[in-house]
């Protein structure tokens, strides 16, 4: 027997009727480099989608092409979100921060017929342009005022695109299992993969994404997503909180800028902001050096790489904002884990409550998560045991794009392999210990170098810390501490190992430190370890 329930397609375009009707005065504010600070409402922003819905129709485009977005986190692209994936077509993000080869190598093999482009990202597509043949159309994302000279072919305005077409679309009807968007991952060790996503897979993220448990979105809420909106769908966020009606800031370039951060945050109320760690090292590093306290910030949910409980302190400590940890991947759409409490942890001390959210946080409902071993046994959930992290799910790739199982990611029985190596405790609290191909073997023994960097950073000298296994002749490889000070601070090798004593196993301590100026880091803010362990690749621990 089956039930008597309507059955509606879950579709990106319901998330647009549903705020504009719902949530049509609600404000979305952008840094653009046409704008310092537009400002407009929902209302305004879903008429000008459906202008451009109606624009992209015209050019002649069928349901599934690919219209690649390179652009920051702003206005226009919030528009192209909606319009390209509400239409039937694929709205394909291209991270502007890659090197023009891998965009080369990921425009080509998406088969883009059109480019939306940020002016500050023009000369990087200039540069490309002959090397992208399907492309048909470049816009750049200004209006006819401020278009500069370029040497694009077939070359429009975004505001003179959609100033001509009228703003009354109707949404196509489209199976939910329709293609929605199209994200690349880095390819740091091979050519970028494609994960495709479709609008149940988004609809149903968007659901998780807003529940107490996980980002606990609401209409009253004001969010800055400094994650890009060029990356994993900016975690979310552009479907959550529209879903949820609440108030969204964009940086647009100025995601790093910790002046600018704080200027929006305190300026606009925000109270949930959601970046990368080295975006908030710049934040409290500004906040610091001003004299400054976040006033209206509650809490920040922080991913793409381990957060350290320096950073989780220094939040509570300086701004009284809560840090919740997350965990995820492009191929995850990204949410995997977040760092929320249970019923039960009330009564936990301070210290307790960081050691907890400086892990991974516990998985999601629409998140299955294992660990095994080498022999694909799985393993125990009690904080000690660390093996493979396997996940599967609805908003978990089945397949890459174009690869048709090519991509030996995911087993026999149906699992995606992360290339995580973890720990899951007795509370389903899940700790990154490292990346499968980032793993530390001394001795024949594994070293979590992330829980060794996160020590590390802990040291009040110390910016950034990275550890990475170089070759030994005894043990095969021993860590090397990579270190960058902290702006004014000093601090001597014996110094930062002695503070790692008793605070990480003994034989995880480094037998060397190396005080660098700069660590490598890829396009979406994670170590580059792959470089680093190129940099010291001829290095001599002392005897």
């Amino acid at each position: 027997m089956q039930g008597l329930m309507m059955d509606n397609e879950l579709l990106i375009s319901s998330i647009l009727k549903h705020a504009d009707i719902n949530f049509g005065d609600r404000e979305i504010v952008s840094v653009t480099a046409d704008n310092p600070l537009h400002r407009y409402t929902y209302r305004e922003c879903f008429k000008r989608t459906r202008q451009l819905a109606n624009a992209l129709s015209e050019l002649g485009l069928e349901q599934g092409d690919r219209v690649a977005t390179l652009a920051w986190n702003d206005y226009r692209h919030l528009e192209s979100y909606y319009a390209i994936s509400g239409s039937g077509y694929v709205c394909h993000t291209v991270n502007p921060r890659l090197f023009p080869e891998q965009i080369t190598f990921i425009i080509n093999h998406a088969e883009d017929r059109i480019v939306l482009v940020d002016l500050l990202v023009l000369p990087l597509v200039e540069q490309i342009a002959d090397q992208i043949p399907l492309v048909e159309k470049f816009v750049i994302m200004t209006d006819d005022a401020h278009m500069p000279e370029t040497s694009l072919k077939n070359v429009q305005s975004y505001e003179s695109l959609i100033g001509a077409v009228s703003d009354e679309f109707d949404w196509p009807k489209l199976d939910e299992r329709t293609a929605s968007a199209l994200c690349y991952t880095s390819g740091t060790t091979g050519d970028p993969k494609g994960v495709l996503y479709d609008h149940r897979s988004t609809i149903l993220h968007a659901y998780a994404a807003v529940s107490p448990s996980v980002m606990c979105l609401a209409s009253q809420d004001c969010v800055l997503p400094v994650v890009p909106l060029f990356h994993v769908n900016a975690w979310g966020v552009p479907f959550a909180a529209v879903m949820a009606g609440t108030k969204l800031v964009f940086p647009g370039p100025k995601m790093g800028d910790g002046e600018t951060l704080y200027a929006l945050l305190e300026g606009e109320g925000v109270t949930l902001a959601l970046g990368v760690p080295t975006v908030w090292m710049a934040l409290l590093q500004y906040a610091r050096t001003a004299g400054k306290t976040l006033n209206k910030l509650e809490r920040t949910v922080i991913g793409g790489a381990a957060v350290p409980e320096s950073m989780i302190r220094d939040f509570r400590d300086e701004h009284d904002v809560v840090v919740i940890q997350g965990w995820g991947m492009t191929e995850m759409s990204p949410l995997g884990t977040t760092g929320t409490l249970k019923a039960g942890m009330e009564d936990l001390t301070p210290d307790e409550l960081i050691t907890l959210r400086a892990k991974a946080g516990r998985g999601i409902f629409g998140v299955d998560m294992r660990i095994v071993d080498d022999a694909g046994n799985e393993l125990p959930w009690d904080g000690i045991a660390y093996g493979a992290l396997q996940v599967r799910g609805p908003w978990i790739c089945s397949d890459y794009y174009k690869l048709d199982g090519a991509g030996d990611a995911h087993t026999e029985d149906g699992w995606f392999d992360t290339g995580d190596v973890a720990t899951i405790d007795a509370d389903g609290y899940m700790a990154v210990t490292d990346r499968t191909k980032d793993v530390i073997k001394s001795g024949g023994e594994w070293i979590s170098s992330i829980e060794v960097e996160n020590t590390a950073m802990g040291h009040a000298a110390v910016a950034e810390a990275a550890v990475i296994g170089v070759a030994h002749p005894k043990w095969s490889e021993r860590p090397l501490l990579v270190v960058i000070l902290a702006e004014g601070k000093e601090a001597t090798k014996e110094e930062l190992l002695g503070w790692l004593e008793g605070k990480v196993a003994k034989w995880w301590i480094p037998d060397d430190v190396a005080f660098v100026d700069e660590i490598p880091h890829t396009a979406t803010g994670k170590i580059k370890k792959i470089e680093l362990r190129k940099q010291f690749a001829d290095y001599q621990l002392p005897s």
